[in-house]
């Protein structure tokens, strides 16, 4: 692009707690002409008309259509990670731009967070933790006892690259496998991990030690588990979330935990993010919430960021779009 001018690409900022990693802006400013929101809204008149494309880091910058009808030019949105529930897909192709994400390569890094926090929470590792650098232990008591991994039940709601993933590690455990899916995954597959397909989701939560989700947020993902649901799993199950925090009736999570309902749970997501301080979810013991860290790692967050800036590339150049999502 030597003698070009670089393409105008809005971000939300530039380092910071939401920003765009400051070890990413080398490789980003030699292909685009980074502006951030604080200087769009100082500068609107000039910019408006230059912004080309949208890079969403952490669901930031928001997109509504007031920013829409302000960047005639804006041509691509680049959203990094596999969820697009932060998007308006209708409102956005209405404006004739064209939207990526990147599915691919958060699958591995998510699968494993998923298997580690069945471990986690199966081992009471948190819990033991704790106790072992606790200024008050004095003795480990011989009746503190997890459950068995080897040998239980894995139920797998949402059979899609990561849940397969999951499957995949889960079988190294010599766990039994039952998934959901929309659609039933080719029996090959199904032999490779020894998974059987369960067309009822009842079926499934009766049957499983560990529920794990790994569905997309959709309108009819919306609180998938709630009251009934959870009723529905055995007293000693495991209800593991690595999807989406609206994917779970929260409220209805709280009393299953406290009534031992289920047994316990590990979460990778939430609703909000990060939970009020003050929330019930917080206090309980047999519960495991880490920080959205699905796909947070050094290598994967280079990658996302390799892609977002193929789709970019692709979409000013008018080429077809690696990883478009239509509305």
């Amino acid at each position: 692009m030597e003698g070009q001018e670089l393409p105008y690409v809005l971000v939300d900022s530039i380092g910071g707690r939401l920003g765009v990693y400051e070890d990413h802006l080398g490789f980003l400013k030699k292909r685009f002409h980074l502006i951030t929101m604080k200087e769009y809204i100082e500068n609107k008149t000039f910019l408006s008309k230059k912004i080309r494309a949208i890079y969403i880091w952490y669901h930031k910058p928001a997109i509504n259509e007031e920013l829409l009808q302000n960047l005639p030019n804006l041509k691509v949105v680049a959203s990094a990670g596999v969820g697009i529930d932060h998007l308006d897909l209708k409102l956005l192709s209405s404006y004739g731009v064209k939207v990526s994400n990147t599915p691919f390569i958060v699958s591995t890094d998510t699968a494993d967070m998923g298997m580690a926090l069945l471990l986690a929470s199966s081992r009471r590792l948190v819990e033991g933790h704790e106790m072992a650098v606790s200024p008050d232990t004095e003795y480990f008591p011989a009746d503190w006892l997890g459950v068995e991994v080897s040998g239980a039940t894995l139920g797998i709601l949402g059979m899609g690259k990561i849940g397969y993933k999951v499957a995949e590690r889960a079988k190294a455990f010599e766990m039994k496998i039952l998934y959901h899916n929309r659609n039933q995954r080719k029996k090959e597959e199904e032999s490779a991990v020894g998974a059987v397909y369960c067309k009822k989701i009842d079926d499934l939560l009766q049957q499983s030690d560990f529920v794990l989700l790994a569905v997309n947020l959709t309108p009819q993902t919306h609180k998938l588990i709630g009251k009934r649901e959870l009723e529905l799993m055995k007293p000693t199950a495991i209800l593991i979330n690595i999807s989406r925090g609206l994917v779970v009736d929260q409220d209805a999570l709280v009393e299953a935990l406290q009534n031992k309902v289920i047994k316990a749970a590990a979460l990778d997501v939430t609703y909000p993010e990060p939970l009020p301080r003050d929330h019930p979810l917080l206090k309980l013991k047999n519960v495991i919430i880490t920080p959205h860290i699905g796909s947070a790692t050094k290598k994967t967050r280079w990658v996302m960021m390799e892609e977002m800036v193929e789709s970019i590339e692709a979409g000013l150049a008018g080429l077809p779009i690696p990883r478009e999502v239509l509305p």
